[in-house]
């Protein structure tokens, strides 16, 4: 085990506690900790899903929360960009991305242009891997911050934690420097980590990968759940709009059809389905019995971020009637899961909550039948008319260089050379990018650095914004449009209520309590309670209070 392992690095430490905030007294909680933090985070599932189907759900998966224990009905997120690393990373942190630095999925160098990935790290390789991508994320070195599960380590060197998703950063951002990841590999079906926690597999892993579980869905069907009238609320299959790559966009849908047996194009397949999620809750139950998380006196923390509802979202819309299925497909597995985890662990010895890394916009193609302002606008060709008019202001040259995470990157270079201040060149870009049909709002870096809270949109986009690796003119798109210019699926990424709008349910009586909470709430705040759940300090560089939980 490497020595960066044992403990964060010092200059991590020293920026955390410099940016440590003072916190109100939280709510009275449970003397002891519950033995196992069990965390969920359901890929670009919105708020308003949750509800919209709540009559069709079962008695003890998302309803677990919403009968029995507590949940919060006005939770958002505080930052403009809202993607899928961004997201994981600010919830066991507490920080948003001015502080830990993951301000996107991905993003390019403002100094190189090179192109980089929030959990890069090419010190280390996929363990049972043949060939490590590039760009693959591998550890979490980008994370800037440290998690709850750092803090419970660092304490208590004997508690696990251990994080698991479909996708590289949505385990590793959660499961923090001093946790254990482990990423569903879509070359061969299997789960697997990487050099930076281990040099090889325990024997439990290899257990779950030998039995090959992802064949199982080898040319299993995809069928709706319910009779086709319980879906007259949603938007029926095979629209143009709805991405017939991959499944297809009609239900039943096989898995592998046409194929002859189990290959990579099978198992990338398997995420955008439901089975996605049962696969990766599998590998969570073979990781309670494999670690024995819960058993002892020392808490421990399983994170679990279900990838399959954002890939269904992407391609179809959530107000499809696939993603609609989707989520009572994920009900059930829920259900199924909770129930496991009650014989194995004990009703009385974990805490479950649930949440979600952004929500999602509807689909440009339908929000417009439905008489509102939608489109799409693509970043090249965004910077492309940005550059006519920097050339006509300033001369030749390709003063803009590329579209990064939320932001325009400009040629520092070539505006040295022409004599000119880099201020100067953004303010002459704000006013061009704002006649762009699409674009709603365009900050420079002078106002991302400044104190101005009362402009729209300006401090969740400053909360997005970490200098040395953001770019210095930042663009919101117009509301129900998205970026790009393929004309099928949807997506997430804004600072509207539709992205920043995402569950957060609890359970665990003796922790959370019980009931709805309407008081608005941010996601900030997550990483301060479950630090006090657990007994431990927030997170050092933790923006958030406790929540107001429910508890008598």
């Amino acid at each position: 085990m490497s020595k960066f392992r044992l403990a964060l690095p010092a200059l991590l430490l020293a920026a955390a506690l410099s940016a440590c905030t003072t916190t109100p007294p939280a709510p009275t909680v449970a003397a002891a900790p519950p033995k196992l933090f069990v965390f969920i985070a359901i890929d670009g599932l919105p708020m308003r899903q949750v509800l919209a189907y709540r009559d069709q759900l079962q008695p003890d998966g998302f309803r677990r929360f919403l009968d029995q224990g507590a949940w919060f009905a006005n939770m958002h997120y505080g930052h403009g960009f809202t993607v899928t690393a961004a997201g994981h990373s600010i919830m066991l942190t507490g920080a948003y991305p001015q502080r830990s630095g993951i301000i996107g999925n991905e993003w390019r160098d403002p100094v190189t242009g090179a192109e980089v990935y929030n959990t890069q790290d090419e010190a280390y390789r996929y363990i049972g891997i043949a060939k490590t991508p590039a760009l693959a994320g591998t550890s979490p070195r980008m994370m800037l911050a440290e998690t709850v599960g750092d803090v419970l380590r660092e304490g208590q060197p004997a508690a696990k934690v251990i994080g698991i998703s479909g996708k590289d950063r949505g385990a590793i951002l959660p499961a923090g420097h001093l946790g254990t990841a482990y990423m569903y590999m879509s070359e061969n079906g299997s789960f697997s980590s990487s050099t930076y926690y281990m040099s090889a597999h325990p024997a439990w892993v290899d257990a779950f990968n030998g039995a090959h579980p992802a064949d199982a869905f080898f040319h299993k069907s995809w069928a709706p759940l319910l009779p086709e009238t319980a879906y007259a609320r949603s938007v029926p299959d095979g629209q143009p709009w709805q991405s017939a790559d991959g499944n297809g966009n009609r239900l039943p849908a096989e898995l592998g059809a046409g194929q002859d047996k189990p290959g990579p194009k099978f198992y990338a397949s398997i995420l955008p389905s439901p089975y996605g999620d049962q696969l990766t809750l599998d590998f969570a139950r073979a990781a309670v019995a494999g670690e024995q998380l819960g058993a002892d006196a020392v808490p421990d923390i399983l994170t679990v971020s279900l990838s399959s509802h954002d890939y269904v979202n992407h391609a179809f819309g959530p107000e499809s009637r696939l993603s609609h299925d989707h989520v009572l497909q994920l009900d059930a597995s829920l259900q199924a899961f909770f129930r496991d985890l009650d014989a194995k662990v004990g009703r009385g010895n974990y805490v479950l909550m649930l949440t979600a890394d952004h929500g999602f916009a509807d689909t440009p193609e339908w929000a417009k039948t439905q008489g509102r302002d939608a489109g799409r606008l693509a970043s090249a060709t965004l910077v492309a008319t940005l550059n006519e008019g920097l050339q006509k202001q300033f001369g030749p040259g390709k003063w803009a260089t590329a579209f990064s995470a939320s932001g325009v990157l400009f040629d520092e270079k070539l505006i040295a050379a022409k004599g000119l201040k880099p201020d100067e060149v953004y303010e002459a870009a704000k006013p061009l990018l704002l006649k762009i049909d699409g674009v709603a709002a365009v900050f420079t870096e002078a106002q991302l650095r400044g104190t101005d809270t009362a402009t729209p949109y300006l401090e969740q986009m400053r909360k997005s914004w970490y200098p040395g690796r953001a770019a210095p003119v930042q663009v919101v798109i117009k509301r129900n449009w998205l970026w790009g210019s393929r004309p099928v699926g949807s997506s997430h990424g804004t600072p509207y209520d539709y992205d920043t709008h995402v569950p957060l349910l609890a359970w665990g009586p003796a922790w959370v309590g019980r009931g709805e909470v309407d008081q608005p709430v941010d996601m900030s705040d997550v990483a301060p309670t479950v630090a006090k759940i657990l007994g431990v300090r927030a997170p050092a560089q933790a923006q958030g209070k406790p929540l107001p939980l429910p508890l008598k």
